[in-house]
């Protein structure tokens, strides 16, 4: 189990740089692009720190309807963090600024580094048969859903190839940011972290992926912060745009809940677990927090 007098970890301060929704807690304000750049600097870590040993026991000592359980929210991440870091650099090329451009190179880091901790993981502790890399994302990749399939590899990468098409065109670079910060970043992947991570703390299992997986945790608040202050800038810009933030999430709505949804769980049983969590808890937390960054957005 965890140690009792170590403080929670929302609470460390490292942890709440960019905790709640991507703001300096000083006074409120969203942080800026150069801010945003800084702390990256800051918080760095390496995925060959981690230990895995203790990881390994633990797994292997589950039972197989445990280990089922837990492969699909591992199998999402995993292959979503891949996907992701596929996609940003289209979405780098196209930012108006140079502070951004700078922000979002650190961002295409963080995601392969993030890979290479998933790899690190699945290959050590025997999550997955793969004899390299890419063997391990396609053995995880049967372990999703249509609705993943829609979001990552339909609905987002058609919106970075229209931008890679046109790096011009600032409306669909809003409507790239919103899928990919606000929703994929902001509200799936802090939700899914947050139950894993609880989860495992609570049952004392996996400590050297609870580490890695909290800093990757710690990594999407920094990119979710960008999201936010880059949409509300170019809310305040146009109002065309704001209406862009609105409509990309009104679309990408349905695939997303669907995500949330695992697949063993009938369309009606909002009360069904994954992580010691209900399905209407899990929606709950993602829509509370989407809610609030739209907020400080100024949507």
């Amino acid at each position: 189990m965890t140690d009792a007098t170590k403080p929670a970890r929302t609470e460390r301060t490292d942890f709440r740089a960019t905790s709640d929704p991507a703001l300096d807690d000083r006074d409120g304000r969203l942080l800026g692009y150069r801010q945003l750049y800084e702390l990256w600097e800051r918080q760095q870590w390496a995925t060959q720190d981690l230990d895995f040993t203790r990881d390994r026991a633990d797994w292997q000592a589950m039972p197989r309807e445990e280990r089922a359980m837990r492969l699909y929210g591992l199998s999402g991440f995993f292959v979503g963090e891949q996907r992701v870091a596929a996609e940003l650099g289209p979405m780098m090329r196209a930012a108006p600024q140079e502070d951004m451009r700078l922000f979002l190179c650190t961002q295409i880091a963080d995601e392969a580094r993030h890979v290479a901790f998933f790899d690190r993981f699945y290959a050590e502790v025997g999550i997955m048969e793969g004899s390299d890399l890419q063997g391990r994302l396609d053995a995880t990749s049967a372990h999703l859903t249509s609705d993943f399939h829609t979001l990552f590899d339909e609905l987002l990468r058609a919106k970075v190839d229209r931008l890679a098409r046109d790096p011009e065109d600032l409306e669909t670079l809003v409507e790239a940011v919103t899928m990919y910060h606000m929703v994929i970043e902001g509200m799936l992947a802090l939700t899914g972290q947050h139950f894993i991570i609880d989860y495992n703390e609570r049952m004392g299992t996996l400590p050297g992926f609870v580490e890695g997986f909290t800093l990757v945790a710690r990594d999407e608040h920094r990119h979710v912060a960008f999201g936010a202050r880059f949409l509300r800038d170019m809310a305040r810009r146009d109002p065309r745009h704001g209406e862009a933030i609105r409509r990309t999430i009104a679309e990408t709505g349905p695939a997303a809940d669907g995500v949330l949804r695992p697949p063993w769980v009938d369309g009606v049983d909002e009360d069904a677990q994954i992580f010691g969590a209900s399905v209407r808890e899990t929606r709950e937390f993602a829509t509370t927090a989407l809610s609030r960054r739209l907020k400080a957005i100024g949507l």
